[in-house]
């Protein structure tokens, strides 16, 4: 059965850009240690576009952030020194732990034009690694495994499953893929993890006779194993065991309130080093941080 159902609600990150924001949900924090999922476009950029659409320099704590597009061109800049550009079926991922500084921004689509569209996920690091060193990789080719069958063309991008292994180093037991299903196409949905969710990123899919349109995230209970397509679709498929409670501040995750205060403070100090020299209009704290949660609806 169908745990529960999740709707993406429409956020702007400014500048233009608006995102389907998915976790965390007010009745549904997160699906193993996956803490936030945000649907990113699609967006049609014309060249010459204003730089207020750049994500602009922002801290992170306690999680690692999971960049994957289906189509554009985002560059990844951070303060431990990474420049790296993640295209179409690549992953950018950063691991903040004790605290690092990033921004993303569209340069390619200022330059020529682009066309955006993705995900971003965070994954919240267990408690003995919150505090871990920060650290940046990309990973494409040979490290995301694809496989192909009965109308499927899959992806890889993170952990195990479908009983392949992905490169990027994860902190707990976790999958992450993407399957793109020809209409009628039957996939089957990875088991052996306490907690699943299938998200609709286009077309729609059918589990035990309901039809689930785009933008809808399905928490799944243990007897369902499969989904079919209902039309051409994407789909991400994720989950993983969970890693104990959380709490969320603004770019912030960590087991601890007192955590998320020092980080809070940190930052409006100046105490957290910007990605470069060139990155010097930062994103500031919300007015009232503590300890008030969230927005999750």
């Amino acid at each position: 059965m169908i745990e529960m159902v999740i709707e993406q609600r429409r956020r702007s990150l400014g500048g233009g850009l608006d995102v389907g924001r998915v976790l965390p949900f007010a009745k549904r924090r997160m699906v193993g240690p996956f803490v936030f999922f945000d649907h990113m476009g699609p967006l049609d950029v014309a060249a010459g576009a204003d730089r207020s659409l750049d994500v602009r320099p922002h801290p992170h704590i306690g999680l690692s952030t999971v960049t994957y597009l289906f189509s554009g061109e985002i560059m990844h800049r951070d303060s431990v020194g990474s420049h790296q550009p993640v295209r179409p079926n690549e992953v950018n991922w950063m691991t903040a732990g004790s605290g690092i500084t990033h921004s993303e921004r569209f340069e390619k689509a200022r330059a020529v034009g682009d066309h955006l569209h993705g995900i971003q996920a965070w994954v919240a690091l267990p408690q003995e690694d919150e505090e871990t060193d920060p650290g940046f990789s990309h990973h494409a080719g040979d490290d995301l495994p694809q496989w192909s069958e009965a109308g499927i063309q899959g992806q890889l991008i993170a952990g195990s499953a479908y009983g392949l292994v992905a490169g990027a180093r994860t902190h707990s037991p976790l999958f992450y893929a993407h399957l793109d299903m020809e209409p009628g196409a039957t996939a089957e949905i990875p088991s052996g993890h306490a907690e699943r969710a299938v998200y609709v990123a286009t077309g729609a899919i059918e589990i035990d006779g309901a039809r689930h349109e785009a933008g809808r995230m399905l928490v799944l209970g243990a007897a369902v194993s499969r989904m079919t397509a209902a039309e051409r679709s994407t789909v991400m498929v994720l989950g993983g065991e969970p890693v104990g409670e959380r709490f969320l501040y603004w770019n912030f995750v960590s087991s601890s309130k007192d955590r998320l205060r020092q980080a809070a403070e940190d930052w409006k100090a100046g105490r957290m080093k910007l990605p470069d020299a060139d990155d010097q209009e930062f994103i500031p704290l919300p007015d009232d941080p503590f300890m008030k949660p969230p927005a999750m609806s």
